[in-house]
C-alpha cells in the first residue's frame, strides 16, 4: 500500500549515507557497480522459498528522493560534505534492476533481484529492498507451508495483534495471500490489496450477553448470512453447539439459510470436532463448517488432519505473521561486479572462512530446467549475463561443490527467472495483480517435485553453475588462496 504522506527515503542503515559520502568525495560517485540479493538458507529447512515484496521496492524506487528536512538532519551530524548534501537535492534511482516476479518459487544461493547503477544509487537503496523481500518472502513461504499441510481446506491470517507493527500486519496479510492463505483479519489489506477480509466474533461478544444462547441468537439476527459462532467461551458439547443448534433452528432455518459456521479456539481440537461433527450431523445442520484457530502451525494441520479431525477451515495467527518457527529469511545485498571504463565487466567476490558466506561472482542470469515431458523442475542453472542456454540440445549440469556429480538433461525446457523492472530509472515492468501472483505461486508449487515439497528431509534441489561461471569463481578463489577441490575428498 502507498502511503504519500510518508517519505521513506531515509528508512536505511546509516552506513548507507557515509558509504554514499564517501564515494561522492572519492570520485567513484559514477562507477557503475553490481549487486546481487539473494538468501543463503530455506526457512524451516524447507525445500523452497517464495519471493515477494518486489511491488513494495517498486514502489519505493520510483518515489525515493531526499527532502529539504532530510538533508537538514543530515547536516546536523556534522559527517557529510556540503558538496554530497548538494547532491542529494537532486538525487534520485537512474539504475538498472532486474527482479524474479512475486510468487515464483526461489532457491538458496540464486539472485532474487540484481541491481545495476552508479555507486551511490546502487548502494543505498539496499536496507528497504533487503526489509521488503526479506519480510514478505518469509511470510509467503510459511504460507505455503500452511497452505500445503490444509490440503485444500481454507485459511484465513488471524495475526495482525501479534505482527510486529502496522506495516508487518498489512504487508504480512498480502504475503500470506500470495503464499496461498484465502482470506485475511486485517481489513486494511483488504482496502489496499483486495485480499478478502473475514471475521465474526471474539469470546467478549459471547461474555456481554447474559447467556450464551442470547449471544449467539442476536448474532445471527444481525448476520443471518454471515453466521459462524464462537463455542468455546463455557463448554463446547454441554453448552456452545447446543445453544448454536437451537438458533439455527431459530433464526436460520426459517429463513431457508443452511450456510453457517463454528469455531473452536481452544481445547483437545480433534476429540471435539468429531463430536461437533456428529451432533450437527445428527441436527440436520450438514452444511455447517467447523472452524478452528488456536496457535497452529503447518505441523499441527497436518497431524490434526492426519487423526481423522473433522475441520472444514483454519485461522492461523502469530504463527504465520511472525513466521514464528523460522523468523528471519537471511537475504543479503552483496556486490558481484564493478564495470570498467571501456564498459567489460570485472567480477568482485567475497571470500569467508564461512564456505556459505562465500558469494558467487559476475553479472549473471538465472535459468529454471524443467521437463519437457513433466513440466517439473529439475534445477536451476546460474550462467554469465551473455550465456545462453540452449534448450534443443543436452545440457550437462553438475553440483559446484561436488563436481564429479554429473547429470545430463534432454528434453528440457530452459527459462529465464529475471525480468527487467527499471532501464535507467524508468519502471518497464508492469506490475501485476495479487490475484495473478497468487495463481503464479500455486502453478509455481505444482511444478516442484513431491520430494521438493516435503516439511521434512526434502529433497536437495540443486542450483548450479555454468561452466564458465564456475571456472571464474575458481580461479577467483585460488588467486586468493581460498580454493577447495571437494572433488579430491
Amino acid at each position: 500500500m502507498k502511503d504519500l504522506s510518508r517519505n521513506l527515503t531515509m528508512l536505511c542503515d546509516f552506513y548507507e549515507l557515509t558509504m554514499s559520502n564517501g564515494y561522492f568525495e572519492c570520485g567513484m560517485k559514477d562507477k557503475i557497480v553490481y549487486f546481487d540479493v539473494f538468501y543463503r538458507n530455506n526457512p524451516d529447512n524447507g525445500g523452497f522459498a517464495i519471493v515477494a515484496g518486489l511491488e513494495q521496492v517498486v514502489e519505493y524506487i520510483n518515489d525515493l528522493h531526499f527532502t529539504e528536512e532530510d538533508i537538514a538532519y543530515l547536516r546536523t551530524k556534522g559527517c557529510f560534505s556540503e558538496a554530497f548534501l548538494e547532491f542529494l537535492k537532486d538525487f534520485k534511482f537512474n539504475g538498472d534492476i532486474w527482479a524474479i516476479p512475486e510468487g515464483t518459487v526461489v532457491f538458496p544461493g540464486e539472485p532474487l533481484m540484481i541491481v545495476r547503477g552508479r555507486a551511490i544509487e546502487a548502494q543505498f537503496i539496499e536496507t528497504y529492498v533487503l526489509m521488503m523481500l526479506n519480510h514478505q518472502s518469509l511470510i509467503a513461504t510459511k504460507a505455503a507451508r500452511l497452505t500445503r499441510a490444509a490440503k485444500g481446506r481454507a485459511i484465513s491470517e488471524f495475526g495482525s495483534r501479534r505482527a510486529q507493527g502496522a506495516d508487518a500486519a498489512i504487508l504480512g496479510a498480502r504475503a500470506a495471500y500470495i503464499g496461498g492463505v484465502n482470506a485475511t483479519a486485517c481489513t486494511i489489506t483488504d482496502l489496499a490489496y483486495g485480499v478478502p477480509a473475514t471475521g465474526t466474533m471474539a469470546h467478549s461478544w459471547v461474555q456481554m450477553f447474559d447467556t450464551e444462547y442470547d449471544a449467539f441468537k442476536t448474532y445471527c439476527e444481525i448476520y443471518p448470512n454471515n453466521a459462524t459462532l464462537l463455542v468455546d467461551t463455557y463448554n463446547v458439547i454441554e453448552s456452545g453447539i447446543p445453544n448454536a443448534i437451537r438458533v439455527f433452528n431459530e433464526v436460520l432455518a426459517p429463513k431457508g439459510i443452511r450456510k453457517c459456521g463454528i469455531r473452536i479456539d481452544s481445547g483437545d481440537i480433534t476429540y471435539l470436532t468429531k463430536k461437533v461433527r456428529k451432533m450437527l450431523d445428527d441436527a440436520g445442520w450438514t452444511e455447517c463448517k467447523i472452524v478452528i484457530s488456536n496457535s497452529l502451525d503447518e505441523y499441527l494441520i497436518r497431524e490434526l488432519i492426519r487423526q481423522g479431525a473433522e475441520v472444514d477451515a483454519f485461522g492461523v495467527g502469530e504463527r504465520l505473521i511472525t513466521a514464528k518457527s523460522d523468523p528471519v529469511f537471511g537475504g543479503v545485498y552483496k556486490l558481484c561486479a564493478v564495470e570498467r571504463e571501456d564498459g567489460s565487466i570485472k567480477p568482485k567476490i567475497k571470500i569467508s572462512e564461512n564456505v556459505g558466506k562465500i558469494t558467487t561472482p559476475h553479472f549473471k542470469k538465472v535459468y529454471r530446467l524443467r521437463g519437457r515431458d513433466t513440466g517439473k523442475a529439475e534445477a536451476d542453472l546460474l550462467c554469465v549475463w551473455d550465456e545462453t542456454v540452449d534448450d534443443t540440445k543436452p545440457l550437462e549440469i553438475f553440483d559446484p561443490h561436488h563436481t564429479w556429480k554429473r547429470k545430463t538433461l534432454e528434453n528440457f525446457t530452459a527459462t529465464e527467472l529475471l525480468v527487467p523492472i527499471f532501464k535507467d530509472g524508468k519502471q518497464v515492468y508492469e506490475l501485476p495483480t495479487l490475484a495473478d501472483i497468487r495463481r503464479h505461486c500455486e502453478e509455481e508449487i505444482a511444478g516442484m517435485w513431491d520430494e521438493v515439497r516435503r516439511f521434512s528431509n526434502p529433497h536437495n534441489y540443486y542450483v548450479d553453475l555454468s561452466q564458465k561461471l564456475w571456472d571464474i569463481k575458481t580461479e577467483m578463489l585460488k588467486a586468493r588462496g581460498a580454493y577447495h577441490d571437494d572433488t579430491e575428498k
